[in-house]
């Protein structure tokens, strides 16, 4: 047998204490509160002392800034070009009344100095364009002490640069080891808790149990990025036998939603890890869950859909149509599947506060494993979740206008910018027939207003 030094020995007893320790913290303040659903209040605190010091560090290096005479990057939030919400018509008929003698309402008739309409249009496109800058990370304004956040990090002062290596440390070397391990904690309670609950015979004890374990292993998770969510409205939160839909700015906002709520969730098969709590998620709970090959079928998505909503008994079944992840600034089109099958909708609306660490998932950039290390070495993430009204289609109306309805709904709460374009643009180009809308609509133009002069 090895004998332990008095040194060695002491270390060993050392470290034995700081793991009993350590554990014990994590049960007293984190998995204890995760199981009941309370917080003592200590990321709150956290986050106030946060947003005090990112303050002083922001003065700090505008008056660094100053000294030196370093003009600072400031990101134009609405965009670089002032936009009118003007129709093609009234800026043609513009056109005409400044440089052409043949006035649209009178010559309906092509006129050359159409072009530059939709030359400027391209320009402008070109320019600004709203729909790709929704698919890469939000610029902010001040300085949360994270390099990739903000244009203007760079050496201003001694203070400062001491201040943002202490929170490195803070950051990777304090904070991601406790986030992995309250990741696993959750990630490995669900697994073997669910896979539990599966053998119990059907009921309500085992509808029960299964509530109980799935909220506990995301609030855990929830804890494992140190979110901080503000829930408001809870009496508008889902109901069995509904669809939930939401803006989809990261993966994690399925974590930020079933922390608060027992949903269905909607996928395909994976592999891996993931496959493993699939199938253990399933045992416990009715998830819908589609094979690769499945997925494609839009009849078969539906019917599988169908039959889940038309069960009063079943949970509400979680959803994200716009089937990509924006950058939080925005809502992109609702795709119309979840909206054809005549189930009430109840819209949430997420909005992130990037102060904090960005949510986004870049998805063509990072990989899953980077974007989730990104996550974890953040200093926390801030959210603030709205549970609007339950709506229903109106007999009038088609998937494609419920579909609008809802998500200019979430935008409006979620303070957020109404856009009809596809997510689906961040991996592939226009349509031809977005193109041809806009031909459409100006030979429509021209041809109708003939058309109504040749009547008179």
């Amino acid at each position: 047998m090895f004998l332990l030094l008095p040194f060695d020995s002491l270390i060993v007893n050392l470290l034995g204490i700081s793991l009993t320790v350590l554990f014990t913290l994590l049960l007293v303040f984190i998995i204890v509160p995760a199981i009941f659903g309370v917080s003592f209040g200590i990321r709150k605190l956290y986050m106030k002392t946060l947003l005090k010091i990112f303050a002083w560090a922001t003065l700090r290096m505008e008056r660094g800034a100053k000294e030196k005479n370093h003009q600072l990057y400031k990101p134009y939030t609405n965009g670089i070009i002032a936009k009118d919400p003007t129709s093609l018509e009234e800026e043609i008929k513009e056109i005409r009344r400044s440089g052409s003698s043949k006035a649209l309402d009178k010559t309906p008739e092509f006129e050359l100095s159409d072009i530059f309409y939709f030359c400027r249009k391209g320009m402008e496109t070109i320019m600004d364009d709203e729909v790709t800058k929704r698919f890469s990370a939000e610029e902010l304004e001040s300085w949360n002490l994270l390099s990739r956040t903000n244009y203007n990090f760079q050496y201003i002062s001694l203070r400062l640069t001491v201040l943002w290596g202490l929170g490195v440390l803070i950051r990777y070397c304090f904070l991601l080891p406790l986030r992995i391990a309250l990741a696993f904690t959750g990630i490995s309670l669900l697994v073997v808790g669910t896979t539990m609950v599966g053998y119990l015979p059907n009921g309500r004890f085992k509808e029960f149990l299964s509530k109980h374990v799935h909220l506990m292993c995301y609030r855990i998770c929830v804890r494992a990025l140190t979110a901080i969510i503000t829930y408001h409205d809870r009496k508008n939160r889902p109901r069995n036998g509904g669809i939930c839909v939401a803006n989809h700015t990261s993966p994690i906002d399925v974590i930020i939603l079933a922390s608060d709520g027992y949903y269905a969730m909607v996928g395909q098969v994976h592999g891996g890890l993931m496959g493993v709590i699939q199938r253990a998620m399933v045992k416990a709970c009715p998830h819908v869950w589609f094979e690769r090959s499945e997925v494609k079928d839009r009849h078969l998505v539906a019917k599988r859909l169908t039959e889940h909503v038309q069960d009063k008994s079943k949970l509400p079944i979680l959803i994200f149509p716009e089937g990509t992840c924006i950058n939080n600034t925005s809502v992109m089109m609702f795709k119309k599947g979840s909206f054809e099958i005549g189930a009430t909708v109840y819209p949430v609306a997420i909005k992130y506060d990037p102060q904090f660490g960005d949510a986004f998932w870049n998805s063509s950039k990072y990989g899953m494993v980077t974007y989730l290390l990104r996550m974890m070495t953040s200093w926390a993430i801030v959210c603030s979740v709205w549970y609007l009204p339950p709506m229903t289609r109106e007999k009038d109306e088609d998937a494609v206008q419920f579909a609008n309805r809802v998500k200019s709904a979430i935008a409006r709460q979620g303070g957020l910018v109404d856009l009809l374009w596809d997510g689906g643009l961040k991996r592939e180009k226009v349509k031809d027939t977005f193109k041809e809308e806009q031909q459409k609509l100006y030979s429509k133009m021209i041809v109708g207003n003939h058309q109504d002069r040749s009547r008179s």
